[in-house]
């Protein structure tokens, strides 16, 4: 029987696409066999994820947390079922993915927990000297742009992912360079998955080369990001020009850790609306 090789592609507004320009990289296992040829994508498909992801995005934030929580239910359900395929994308000689693949797994459905709880921890009502209810409660800031590690190439991910996702908000993300092929998977699972197409858009390929167009962008809302002290500051100065947060990670952390397990991870993709309302209206 002839093998036929996969041939990768990016996850962008629910469709597989190659890379615009048509360049690709070469990925080798760790024992330096040839595995396929990764996407090598450029600013205009980040500019092009963008637009999927701001097309996807309110008819995401209008599903009620409840609804958001069981597709997240499910999305941790298919992972499962696929975690051999997955444990072996990610395992290295210093790492073996089945731990990886089974964090991930609780985190997604951590965070699918959270889907209807959130705003009680983050919302609140508010004491006012006049005849008025008044509420604080939260919504979603738009469009997070996701800069991910290359260590811990599944699990640093989705958590990075997952608490943008959960609040209402649309994303685009930049795999591991180093590690993307767990990101291809993961679009595989997204594809048959109840996710709307566009909601999560996954691009691989250099960083340096996209780094700056995340910072400006601005229809991204916010940027989660691990970064080093060079980079840091990039995406802080071009984040100031179009007025977005920035949310930035250790590249060193340990993403396994329940530090990672907090609601108020949620909070940073929020922005919180005050609603006044006349007592006995």
């Amino acid at each position: 029987m002839l093998p036929i090789t996969k041939t990768p592609k990016c996850y962008v507004g629910g469709a597989f696409i190659r890379s615009e320009s048509g360049r690709v990289y070469p990925l080798s296992s760790a024992s330096g066999e040839f595995l396929a040829h990764i996407p090598l994508c450029s600013r205009k498909d980040l500019r092009n994820a963008v637009e999927a992801a701001a097309k996807a995005g309110p008819g995401w934030a209008r599903r009620s947390p409840y609804n958001r929580a069981q597709i997240l239910y499910r999305l941790a359900e298919m992972l499962e079922s696929r975690s051999a395929e997955m444990a072996s994308a990610l395992t290295t000689p210093n790492s073996p993915g089945e731990i990886e693949v089974r964090t991930t797994i609780d985190r997604i459905v951590h965070f699918a927990g959270w889907a209807d709880k959130y705003e009680q921890v983050l919302g609140s009502v508010n004491p006012v000297a006049s005849s008025h209810f008044n509420f604080t409660v939260t919504e979603p800031v738009g469009i997070v742009g996701i800069l991910a590690p290359e260590n811990s190439p599944l699990l640093a991910l989705m958590t990075l992912i997952l608490p943008a996702i959960v609040a209402g908000n649309a994303v685009v993300a930049l795999a591991s360079e180093s590690q993307p092929y767990p990101a291809i998977l993961l679009g595989e699972l997204l594809a048959v998955s109840d996710l709307p197409g566009g909601v999560v858009n996954l691009l691989t390929g250099p960083r340096s080369e996209m780094l700056s167009t995340f910072a400006t962008h601005e229809h991204l809302r916010a940027l989660a990001a691990t970064a080093s002290p060079e980079e840091a500051t990039q995406l802080q100065a071009g984040a100031a020009e179009s007025i977005k947060r920035v949310v930035l990670h250790d590249p060193a952390c340990d993403w396994a850790s329940p530090h990672h397990h907090t609601p108020y991870a949620i909070r940073d993709f929020t922005e919180a609306k005050t609603v006044w309302h006349p007592v006995g209206a």
